[in-house]
């Protein structure tokens, strides 16, 4: 039975309050939400996705007063990017208290918090006396969501409800950045672990230069893995005149930012060069390819500035050519 699609926000209460895992709306994706103190709810997160234990979920709250029973200390710049940036898409990684089920955090000390900036999601939060763990309501490695009938086609027989909230905003992941201490002083900075919704630019205009970390093996934050939002159909990055020499005899499908290429299907993510609008349509054009007729797609790289970093992101993890 395919998942019933709605609005109704104390439906999704119901049943999260039951312990069940529920497709939820944000601004960046949609999520896959179950109550982040329930070992056993969290856990239907991880059997529905396929999602290995080992990578780690953000948990979303209602309002800034919810992070305290997360987390036990507050790192310098904390409060100032919570006034700042949320509600929005960015993810801060705190040290966490042991009410956070070590299957949420994949044993590590540490959580990822973040405020949703979608009006829906805010009152079903403000609503339950839980936060809610929820990566993207996906199967894990695979294209995020951005609409409740991409969650329906992917995990539509694997779950009872879908709140529908109508197509996210910002349409990539937040940004999640991180505090580290420098060995066992109490000095330390903040590091960029994942590329989003949020600039780096901006969010170094509140506390400064960023550290930066590489993808890992075993991710210290969700998004960090080598390999990951990948389509079925193969994917490479770069100069796409050249990539389409390399792919004579096969059905093309490009991903570009302002003008079209002469291929079979093309997605152009922003004739007007915004890469907010380019970053809102990427995963779209990724599914609408991978659903296509087209053998190979071609995605040309972004402006490594503000929204197109994390483009650049999503792709380089997505293409086979990393």
């Amino acid at each position: 039975m395919i998942a019933r699609i709605g609005s109704d926000t104390r439906f999704a209460a119901e049943l999260l309050r039951k312990g069940e895992a529920v497709p939820i709306p944000t601004e960046t994706v949609y999520g896959l939400a179950a109550n982040a103190y329930d070992e056993s709810a969290v856990l239907k997160i991880f059997r529905i996705k396929e999602r290995p234990s080992f990578d780690p979920l953000i948990v979303h709250v209602g309002a800034k007063a919810d992070v305290g029973p997360l987390v036990h200390e507050l790192p310098p710049g904390a409060d100032r990017l919570m006034d700042e940036f949320w509600p929005g898409p960015l993810t801060l990684v705190l040290p966490k208290r042991t009410a956070v089920p070590d299957l949420v955090t994949s044993g590590l000390d540490t959580v990822g918090v973040r405020m949703p900036a979608h009006r829906m999601t805010l009152e079903l939060l403000r609503d339950l006396a839980f936060p809610l763990a929820a990566p993207s309501a996906n199967p894990f490695g695979y294209v995020s969501p951005t609409t409740a009938q991409h969650v329906a086609d992917q995990l539509g027989e694997r779950i009872p409800y879908i709140l529908d909230g109508g197509a996210c905003t910002v349409g990539v992941e937040s940004t999640i950045i991180g505090w580290e201490k420098h060995g066992t002083t109490l000095e330390g900075a903040w590091y960029l672990y994942r590329p989003g919704g949020v600039s780096v630019e901006a969010i170094e205009r509140v506390i400064g230069a960023l550290g930066t970390k590489a993808a890992q093996i075993r991710p210290i934050a969700p998004g960090m893995l080598e390999s990951h939002y990948a389509p079925r159909k193969p994917v490479y990055v770069g100069d796409i005149n050249g990539l389409m020499r390399a792919h004579i005899g096969l059905r093309i499908g490009s991903i570009s930012f302002r003008s079209p290429f002469p291929v079979h299907k093309g997605e152009v993510l922003s004739p007007s060069g915004d890469l907010g609008q380019a970053a809102h349509r990427l995963f779209a054009a990724l599914r609408s390819l991978d659903a296509s007729d087209c053998d190979v797609i071609l995605a040309e790289r972004f402006p490594e500035e503000g929204l197109g970093r994390a483009i650049n992101d999503r792709l380089r993890r997505a293409s086979v050519s990393r």
